[in-house]
């Protein structure tokens, strides 16, 4: 019996997970809870309902379909009794509009290689591949194994994108069978860390050193973000602790901040806890750019 996962999204033609053009695949749940997050869909490991107000036409069909009865619509649109809903998705089926929308699926590894299988002339021609992301992938292992098993039986480059807070015995057996390494480093200061994800660095920072000295291929991935950790303090701190890591250099992507995805979390029902994150200015991201570079 194969093992199953619950997704959230399948993103085909993706450029910005890894070399070439590749598949990303998004499993849900996280362990961190990054303020800044924009796949908040993917934080919880269960399923979710989203509802858009401004899709919403008054229709009542969900209303009507819903077997639970779990529905009503009012001044503000459709609201859900939470207690009552059982997250079937009839209402997400039925609506016309797409105001009512699931996030979260539960796939099987052969159903997610049928999906690769039909883009392997694409990813071949461009050297591309299959990125595993999130969420966070290692939180659901089994899944994650056997699928990057039977991509590497199949040839197809395979990449992970981790922050890496995970049991350092998974991610050495993850490492076994992952071409690319996609690292997220947020912070180094662990206070700030946990007050900004929810959780301390302390094993996140030691996975990655030991990653490292395993000769995984490693990528490493910094959302830059003014008022968090776009001083030079921390780049400083995170460039010297990226040059001291066993084996070749590893390259360094820059991720500016935006907020993008804030209307993602009026669809989930939550307060956005960012309003005074801030993109880095021109200046700031020169100099974390001139910071990493006295460190190659």
């Amino acid at each position: 019996m194969q093992n199953t996962a619950i997704i959230f999204d399948t993103k085909p033609y993706s450029i910005n997970d890894g070399p070439g053009i590749r598949i990303t695949l998004f499993l849900k749940g996280c362990w961190l809870n990054c303020r800044w997050c924009h796949n908040p869909e993917g934080i919880s490991p269960e399923v979710q309902k989203l509802y858009t107000k401004t899709k919403c036409i008054g229709c009542n069909t969900c209303v009507e379909e819903c077997p639970k009865s779990a529905l009503k619509l009012t001044s503000d649109g459709i609201v859900t009794d939470f207690e009552a809903c059982d997250l079937c998705g009839i209402c997400a089926d039925v609506c016309p509009t797409k105001a009512m929308e699931m996030s979260g699926k539960t796939v099987t590894v052969e159903e997610v290689m049928k999906v690769v299988r039909r883009e392997t002339v694409m990813m071949d021609q461009s050297d591309g591949g299959v990125t595993i992301s999130g969420g966070e992938p290692m939180m659901q292992p089994e899944f994650l194994i056997e699928l990057l098993d039977a991509l590497g039986k199949e040839g197809i480059h395979r990449a992970v994108d981790t922050t890496g807070l995970c049991e350092t015995e998974t991610l050495l057996e993850v490492a076994k069978r992952t071409d690319l390494f996609l690292y997220d480093l947020k912070l180094m200061n662990s206070e700030r860390h946990k007050e900004f994800t929810g959780v301390n660095n302390e094993r996140i920072l030691e996975n990655l050193v030991i990653l490292a000295e395993s000769g995984a291929n490693i990528y490493i991935r910094i959302p830059l973000i003014r008022g968090v950790n776009a001083d030079v303090e921390n780049i400083r701190q995170t460039a010297e602790f990226v040059a001291a890591l066993k084996g070749e250099k590893k390259p360094v992507s820059l991720l500016p901040y935006h907020n993008i995805a804030i209307h993602k979390y009026g669809k989930l029902g939550q307060e956005y806890d960012g309003d005074e994150l801030a993109e880095p200015s021109a200046e700031e991201i020169a100099m974390a750019i001139r910071i990493f570079g006295e460190y190659r």
